[in-house]
Formats: structure tokens, sequence, C-alpha cells
């Protein structure tokens, strides 16, 4: 009688499971084409506030993101989109994702100075009308807070439906279709039409360096790779602090904010002009320099130098931030921000904690026994734990492991590896 009532009821909960994953495919043909509708703002303001306006939108001709999995379980980022359905206010989809004009907020330019930066985020195309929400993490809280809303009519006249340049897409592994693979998109920056050669090898080098990290080494099938050949004029990128710029596809340079190996670009509309056609999850920028350092910010791009020494893990580190969210666990270098963690919130980072929520961070993953807050000494040293130290401060923050991929390239931790694996899962629509 036992067995049969657990049998029935393991049947019951499976067919609902399937049910509900018919129902998010069904929500995506019935509300979506399969396209995009790219939407272009300006974040403007200072450390005092910040506004957004809209500046433009685009018909794309791909969508290769989630068609089940179309609201982010995770709610990561410093800034979140709501798409609600314009005749029934039903939440279609959400987003979250980081930008660089959020991290120049914090610096000490931002107290003197007001600037306006454009930003970009793809939605799947709408077949009706749809209310966009645009919404901003405040720092202190941790709450989302409206920026922008604003209704978008998909047969609107205003919408630009022109193709863009007809950049030539290269496959570097294609393992299935776009709707349950993770689409990873190789841009080049500072390589010259005479040097895309260097670029198709240095993409594959980076493809299998990639693929050797665990835990990435785990999951290839799960990922198709492309590159774009963006040719730029000059080799290499700007270096401001030493008087170097060139003439480059992507405008990306060095001494962001000032600080010597950050490396970013702020120009998100030519990115986002260069992956209008191909199916894109996750954006590196392969910058053609021997120069140390790179950037990341989660779900816009991650970009690194191709032929430093330390290229291949910087890469992942990078990657680690703009494809997982995770956060920096190092706190004794030099960085242009001020007060970016507030210890009265818990941040949204899966890998570090003020201990507010750990419940919902690494918690479940702890031997049993470890102490909260866990020395730096025998026998947890080399454990996972909760270490002091984390998110560029030594007291309040805490990482899971002494030694990391997202503190000193070290492997990934255990907590850093299962937030990964969560993000593959949800790009490739699995349920989670």
């Amino acid at each position: 009688m036992c067995r049969s009532y657990f049998f029935i009821s393991c049947c019951l909960f499976l067919a609902m499971f399937f049910n509900q994953y018919v129902s998010s495919q069904d929500n995506f043909d019935k509300y979506f084409e399969k396209k995009s509708l790219r939407v272009d703002f300006a974040l403007s303001g200072n450390a005092e506030g910040q506004s957004a306006a809209l500046q433009q939108m685009r018909e794309e001709p791909i969508w290769g993101g989630p068609q089940k999995n179309l609201i982010d379980p995770f709610e990561y980022g410093g800034y979140y989109v709501k798409v609600y359905d314009g005749a029934s206010n039903q939440l279609l989809y959400t987003k979250g994702f980081n930008t660089l004009f959020e991290e120049w907020l914090t610096t000490d330019q931002a107290k003197t100075e007001t600037q306006s930066w454009t930003n970009s985020i793809s939605i799947p195309y709408p077949k009706q009308p749809v209310i966009f929400e645009l919404l901003a993490r405040n720092r202190q809280t941790n709450e989302f807070e409206m920026l922008m809303k604003q209704t978008i009519d998909p047969k609107s006249i205003f919408i630009d439906r022109g193709p863009l340049k007809n950049l030539k897409v290269n496959q570097i592994q294609y393992k299935g279709d776009s709707d349950s693979k993770v689409d990873l998109v190789f841009l080049p920056e500072g390589y010259t039409e005479a040097e895309m050669t260097k670029f198709a090898g240095d993409v594959q080098r980076f493809t299998e360096s990639l693929f050797k990290t665990p835990p990435f080494n785990e999951r290839r099938e799960d990922f198709n790779v492309w590159s774009v050949n963006l040719p730029s004029e000059e080799s290499g990128m700007d270096i401001s602090g030493e008087g170097v710029f060139k003439n480059t596809a992507l405008n990306s340079g060095f001494y962001t904010f000032g600080v010597d190996r950050y490396l970013t670009t702020p120009d998100m509309k030519s990115i986002r002009d260069a992956v209008w056609n191909v199916a894109c999850d996750a954006v590196f920028i392969l910058v053609n320099s021997e120069r140390y350092g790179g950037g990341g910010m989660y779900n816009f791009y991650a970009i690194g130098t191709a032929d430093n020494e330390r290229t291949s893990v910087v890469f992942v580190h990078e990657f680690g931030h703009s494809f997982a969210g995770l956060a920096d666990e190092y706190f004794q270098s030099e960085v242009a921000y001020s007060d970016f963690y507030s210890l009265k919130s818990e941040p949204w980072e899966p890998n570090i904690t003020t201990l507010i929520n750990f419940d919902a961070k690494w918690k479940d993953l702890l031997p049993s026994g470890t102490p909260v807050p866990t020395p730096l000494e025998a026998p947890y040293a080399d454990k996972l734990g909760v270490f002091e130290g984390g998110g560029y401060l030594s007291k309040g923050i805490y990482r899971p492991m002494d030694h990391c991929m997202m503190r000193d390239y070290a492997p990934f931790c255990p907590a850093c590896s299962r937030a990964i694996l969560q993000m593959i899962d949800y790009f490739s629509d699995r349920k989670l």
C-alpha cells in the first residue's frame, strides 16, 4: 500500500513538473517571436542618484536565449528588467545584469561629476504590446527600485528594423539548437583585418582553455561557441594613463577609473551592433595585447587580453563575473570603488556574504561542524568555510575558501562551481 502510494505520488509530481515545463514553452510561443527586441537606454547620474531614459529600439533576427526559463530565478545584478503583458499584466520575462556605469557611481569622480552612459539589453520580441520596466538595486537596502517604465508596441514605426553590417560569423563549436545551449560569442578588439587569422587561433586557444577548467569541463556539450570577424583600424587598445590611444572597433582601454590593470569598454552600442545576427548568451571580448588585465560585468560582457602569460586564468576569472555573477573575493588589491558593498545588507552575489542571510548562500555545502565565521587555521584552512575578507573589504565580508579562481586564480571553490553549473542549466533551459 505504501509503495503504491509512493509510486502514484511520484507520477503526479512528474506530471505536474512536465506540465509546468511545457507551459513555459507555450508561454514563449504565445507571447513572443523567436527574434530579439534590443532596447538601448541611457543611465545618467552621479553619487547622489541615477535616472534612465530610452534611446532607441531595434528588431533583430535571432533570439538565442531561454524559451522555457523566461523568469530569471537568481535575481542577480545591479539592474533588473521585467516585461509584462500589456493586456493582462502577467509577468512574462525577467533578467538581471550589471553595467560599468553602476561601478562608476561608486568612484570619487562621481562625487563631483554627472555623466550619462549608453547601455543595452535584449529581450525576446513580443507579439503584442508589453510593459518594459528597468529597475536598479539600492546599494544600502539591496532592494530593486524603479528607474524606467515604458509601454512598447512591437508594431511601432519607431522600432528600427534595418539590418546592420553583415560581419562574418564563425562557428567554433556547435552542440545543438541555441534554445537549449549556452551561446558564447568571442569578439575581437584591436585586431586589424590582416590579424583575423591570429584572432581565429586565439579564439580556439581560449575555447580549449575554458573547457579544461572545472566545472566547465563537465558541461562542454551544453555550449555553442561563435566568433565574429570585426576588424579594427589599429592593433591594441587605449592605455590612457600612458597617453596611448588607438582606433579600435570597440573602444576599449586600460586605466578604467584610473586603475592601470582594469580593461573595459563603455561602448555597449558597438558590442550589440557586432552580435546582432548571432545567437548570444555571453560575450567575451578578446583584446590583441600582451598586457595584463581584464574586466567582467554580469550578463553584459567579459574582456581580457590574448597574449599575457596569465591570459588563460584571467579569461576564466572574468567569465566567472560575466556569466555566473560571481564576485571578486580579493580584498588587498587596488580598486577605484568606495563602499562598493554595504555591510548592512546581504550582497546578491552567490560567493560572498555579510552573514545577514547566509542561509541563502553556501551554508548547505559546509562540512559538518564548520564554525561560522571560520578561522583561517588547521583543520579548516584548506576546506570550504566562511573566511573573512572578500568583495574588496578585509572586514565584514566573507568568502567560501581561502583560495579560489575569484581571488587568486586557484580552482573554483564548490560555491562558485555550483553557481556556474546552475547558470549553465538556466541558459540551456533545464528546470531549476
